[in-house]
């Protein structure tokens, strides 16, 4: 926990990134129109932080930026979106021209185009051209933003701009940067690109930490994270004598299409309620609603215990002491990670489909260590899933080993889901640790310590076995031993893997090997 909010209450930011969309809206949406009353409600919080907020286009309502910022006593650095479509382009210069010199007490600079060279929407040399049309047609600063190394690689294109703006996000560099030491990276590449560029300023145009999201490598996002890795740059900042553009304002739910949750929880402010992350005066915890994540997981663990006890006194025979410390360790471990399962949900559930994914996982998940503490004390192993699904004479007739079977299913399903995810387009993938383990766990137990004495494997749960261990192996190739996220992940496909593994069918039924037990 860190003792107080990155922003002093009698400081403000030099500048700050905002886009006003919400509610469903993006950019990418030729129809949304940003209404002036929603931009009026934003912008008057942003005055509660930052003297100064930084544009990214003049389209989609935001041309009523400068003006609105006027009046609530904000300078704008006037961001020009520059894509391949030239006749847009030129449709947008003209717009933001126009409002630089109607505004001119608001608007500091205008920043023409955002990593164009990037992306590759435009050659070098036709930026460059644009940058001098630009500047000739106006009497503020004219700059382009665009990664540090991009900047290092196309040095030209210093001639047709009046400062340089450089990105520098630590959290997405090549070689992600720890929390701890991104501070210090701002600074070095800043120095390094100052000394490339003598004579120029150089404004760091994009910095910051991200709130929520899976690790690269040893890059945690995380509420402590962001907001010491916020104060530290601001102190290196004013320490080296360099101007630091923020990203981002509000926390931009509709980044997370694209980039994932991590792409979404970048901001100050938080995207529903538009309040502050981290009010002046109030200490900075990762789990601010710990209390009752907490008492959930107490309720859990009992429920877990409850159900081993009223299973037991059913049965004639006296439990062995390893079916209790089975049930022990469920409990524990389900008990101290629902918390962290709801946190995760709250915050990576994104549109309906994202709510339906990780809630169903939530629920399957924290039912099985019930199930599972219920069937240990009956005797019964866990059931394959041609006791389901399969035909009439296969089918269980026993009621909690369905439902079992319905959790153990849904599990299955989604976990392959996450995991060849995991291995195909691991950088937007969320590492679903929590709520693997709190399955795994129990079902492991049950797995191999109630397994039937004859059957054999069926299909089914060989190749999600093989999944999930191959899954698990890569992970770590690809993840690095520095992401514990990756590691606890890894390690929770593989136990999930041994309890598919070894689960038994009937005798009789489709078999895959015979068995061996």
């Amino acid at each position: 926990m860190l003792t107080r909010a990155p922003i002093d209450a009698d400081a403000k930011l030099e500048c700050i990134s905002y886009a006003p969309f919400r509610d469903g809206q993006t950019p990418l949406d030729p129809n949304v129109e940003v209404s002036a009353e929603q931009i009026r409600e934003d912008l008057v919080h942003v005055t509660d932080i930052s003297g100064c907020i930084r544009t990214y286009s003049v389209d989609n309502g935001l041309d009523k930026v400068p003006e609105i910022a006027s009046q609530v006593g904000l300078k704008v650095l006037l961001g020009i979106w520059i894509s391949n479509n030239r006749i847009k382009n030129e449709k947008l210069v003209d717009t933001a021209v126009a409002l630089s010199q109607k505004y001119p007490d608001t608007v500091t600079a205008i920043i023409v185009g955002n990593e164009v060279l990037l992306h590759g929407d435009m050659t070098p040399s036709d930026l460059h051209t644009l940058l001098l049309s630009v500047k000739a047609r106006v009497k503020v600063p004219v700059t382009y933003a665009d990664t540090w190394e991009y900047w290092l690689r196309y040095r030209d294109i210093q001639d047709a701009v009046d400062f340089v703006t450089i990105h520098v996000l630590p959290y997405w560099d090549n070689i992600p940067t720890r929390a701890e030491h991104a501070a210090a990276q701002v600074a070095a590449i800043h120095e390094q690109v100052a000394a490339a560029f003598p004579g120029k300023e150089v404004l760091i145009g994009e910095t910051g930490w991200p709130s929520m999201g899976r690790m690269r490598e040893g890059a945690l996002p995380s509420r402590i994270n962001q907001a010491r890795v916020i104060s530290e740059i601001l102190e290196a900042a004013k320490r080296d004598h360099f101007r630091v553009n923020l990203i981002e304002a509000f926390d931009a739910s509709w980044k997370r299409y694209w980039e994932g949750t991590v792409g979404g929880y970048w901001g100050l402010f938080l995207a529903d309620h538009r309040t502050m992350k981290f009010p002046p005066g109030v200490p900075v915890s990762n789990y601010p609603h710990w209390k009752p994540l907490m008492g959930s997981g107490i309720v859990l663990a009992i429920a877990v215990f409850a159900a081993a006890w009223f299973s037991q006194r059913r049965r004639p025979w006296k439990p062995d002491l390893l079916l209790w410390l089975a049930v022990g360790v469920s409990a524990t471990v389900a008990g101290s990670v629902l918390g962290i399962a709801i946190d995760k949900m709250m915050y990576e559930s994104y549109g309906w489909g994202g709510w339906l994914r990780w809630g169903s996982l939530l629920a399957a998940s924290t039912a099985a260590p019930i199930l599972c503490a219920d069937a240990l004390m009956s005797g019964r192993p866990l059931p394959a899933m041609v006791e389901l699904l399969g035909t009439s004479e296969s089918r269980t007739q026993s009621f909690p080993a369905f439902v079992l079977g319905i959790a153990v299913t849904v599990i299955a399903v989604i976990i392959t889901g996450t995991a060849l995810g995991s291995v195909f387009d691991p950088r937007w993938q969320d590492l679903p640790f929590a709520a693997v383990t709190m399955a795994a766990v129990p079902l492991a137990a049950l797995s191999w310590l109630n397994r039937p004495r004859a059957g054999g494997r069926q299909i089914a749960e060989t190749v999600f076995a093989a999944i999930f261990a191959f899954s698990a192996i890569y992970v770590v190739f690809i993840e690095g031993i520095q992401n514990w996220q990756a590691l606890w992940t890894s390690g929770a496909y593989m136990l999930l893997a041994l309890s598919m593994y070894g689960i038994r069918t009937k005798e009789g039924s489709v078999q895959v090997e015979p068995s061996t037990s």
